[in-house]
């Protein structure tokens, strides 16, 4: 197959799927992920794809991008800080929790910080900063530092996640397609949320309204994996009545 084919199907591909991986297409092409590689930046030069780690997204998914932390910050600040504190009423002196990275995760820290004998295992370096001098005790992963998210990713991370079992996982996530799952913009991340799900006896989704509809590059897991999710008052009544046809509880506030 001649590359400019290739690149045309790839194009026609991401435009039907909303995403492509590099490992996919290179099995699919039966090439290399060298050569996949090239012709996702090929068409990215040319302004045809939206190149993210690890594959690709369609031009009108620019938003589904990687953002850095202090881009998020900035975004929905006050409804994060409600889904935070509706996080916090569900922790338990004692209780031993999970947080990821992400702006909505750092305000659940800073809501819990005051609960006594709290754990908290995150893979965010920022998130045990903040916990930092609090009577929490913090455990963080090992890992791969992300300068864009200060979270810790691969295996040193995942296999921490392995030994330890938590009452409550939050979850923040960059899109939530009732019908496809949970995703983020990064391959590395959604392997460590895969892990910390299953560390979890339950997952809690913290996110903003804007999130719903929205797929991302990675699947995290779909929507059969989450027990709740917490959410502000402007999600549509198609995503809350889907998310309660799914056998998920939703808290909006």
């Amino acid at each position: 197959m001649l590359s400019e084919e290739r690149r045309r199907k790839i194009l026609d591909l991401v435009q039907r799927d909303g995403r492509v991986v590099v490992t996919d297409l290179a099995r699919r092409f039966s090439t290399s992920l060298i050569t996949i590689r090239k012709d996702l930046e090929h068409l990215h030069q040319q302004g045809r794809i939206e190149r993210a780690h690890g594959g690709a997204l369609p031009l009108d998914a620019a938003a589904l991008r990687d953002p850095s932390l202090h881009e998020k910050e900035r975004m929905h600040r006050k409804e994060k800080l409600r889904v935070a504190a509706a996080a916090a009423q569900l922790v338990q002196p004692g209780h031993v929790i999970i947080l990821d990275s992400g702006t909505t995760s750092t305000a659940v820290a800073r809501a819990t910080k005051h609960i006594p004998n709290l754990t908290v295992i995150t893979n965010a370096v920022n998130i045990a900063a903040e916990l930092a001098g609090t009577d929490v005790e913090v455990i963080l992963t090992g890992g791969v530092l992300r300068k864009n998210s200060f979270s810790l990713v691969g295996p040193l991370a995942e296999d921490s996640l392995r030994h330890i079992t938590a009452d409550l996982l939050f979850l923040a996530v960059d899109g939530f397609d009732i019908a496809y799952g949970l995703t983020t913009p990064n391959l590395l991340e959604a392997r460590v949320n895969r892990v910390m799900m299953e560390s979890a006896k339950a997952t809690v989704v913290v996110c903003d309204a804007s999130k719903f509809g929205r797929r991302s590059l990675s699947l995290i897991a779909p929507t059969s994996a989450v027990q709740q999710t917490i959410t502000d008052n402007k999600i549509s009544s198609r995503h809350l009545r889907g998310l309660r046809e799914a056998g998920v509880k939703v808290i909006v506030v």
